[in-house]
């Protein structure tokens, strides 16, 4: 007698680890669709095909990303549907001008885009008036990586002087600001080269930090100078490409009274005087 074993298909294996990663049962899955258990079960397990509908609402039941939906496409023999075109490219052109003015209009502090990787994109002009106090930026390649900025014992790290803090506080953001809230390959890959760096406590993935203020403030200090600083992030509300979802502007705040001295209140003057806040600049 044959015995007939089903193999597991790419696709079910992918939604049986996406309903693990958020914690879902086979039934509580099927309840929020109106399908049965057992087609949940035969999906996962290679028995059944899923219709490209099926999987797409089962995708967005489980909030997956964009980028990973592509994948389960793929994985049970459909084509992509969502785009991945270059930030700057035409069809991003309405995301880019929306990006232009929300970097000239926070001016004069600073303000960056970046990319699911942390990947520098823009920046208004004081981004790098203000990092470039501390480190010459034109020795770190484009696109600058904020996070190897920060961890870098030969970059900005070195003139933080709340460092302990802020390097845990940003491994949390790392995992709570990843797409989905779940890492890739190439950001786990990036968490173990910050790891390598000297000074780096493994502990800080999981610390928690703990701090009276609202919010955890960077602290940046030179010749007795002394600036701090706080970040409100925002994301594309309604993305329909993989490269609008993966988007992030970060804006820094001053933390202080009068956090960045002279230099803020001249660029203040400035833009004043011009009519017009800095123009945005690719990284």
């Amino acid at each position: 007698m044959t015995d007939h074993k089903i193999v597991p298909s790419p696709v079910g294996t992918l939604l049986r680890q996406w309903r693990a990663t958020r914690g879902r049962s086979q039934l509580e899955l099927a309840m929020d669709l109106g399908v049965s258990q057992r087609h949940v079960s035969f999906v996962e397990s290679g028995r059944s095909t899923p219709s490209r509908a099926l999987l797409l609402a089962l995708a967005n039941t489980l909030g997956v990303p964009l980028r990973d939906r592509n994948a389960l496409l793929l994985a049970a023999g459909y084509a992509p549907m969502y785009a991945e075109p270059a930030w700057d490219a035409a069809e991003m052109r309405v995301v880019h001008r929306a990006l232009e003015r929300v970097l000239a209009q926070h001016e004069p502090y600073p303000a960056l885009v970046m990319d699911g990787h942390w990947n520098v994109l823009m920046t208004n002009d004081a981004a790098p008036r203000l990092f470039g106090q501390f480190i010459d930026l034109g020795r770190f390649p484009r696109p600058r990586n904020l996070l190897r900025l920060m961890f870098d014992p030969q970059g900005l790290r070195p003139f933080v002087a709340n460092w302990d803090e802020v390097a845990a506080s940003l491994f949390q953001r790392i995992h709570r600001e990843a797409v989905g809230g779940v890492l890739d390959d190439a950001m786990r890959a990036s968490i173990d080269e910050l790891l390598a760096f000297p000074g780096v406590s493994s502990a800080w993935r999981t610390v928690e930090v703990a701090s009276a203020s609202p919010v955890v403030t960077i602290v940046f200090v030179k010749d007795g100078r002394r600036s701090a600083w706080f970040s409100m992030v925002s994301t594309v509300g309604t993305p329909q490409t993989v490269s609008a979802q993966e988007l992030r502007v970060e804006c820094m705040f001053p933390a202080d009274d009068e956090p960045a001295g002279a230099e803020v209140r001249s660029a203040r003057a400035r833009a004043v005087r011009a009519h017009v806040p800095g123009r945005p600049r690719s990284r």
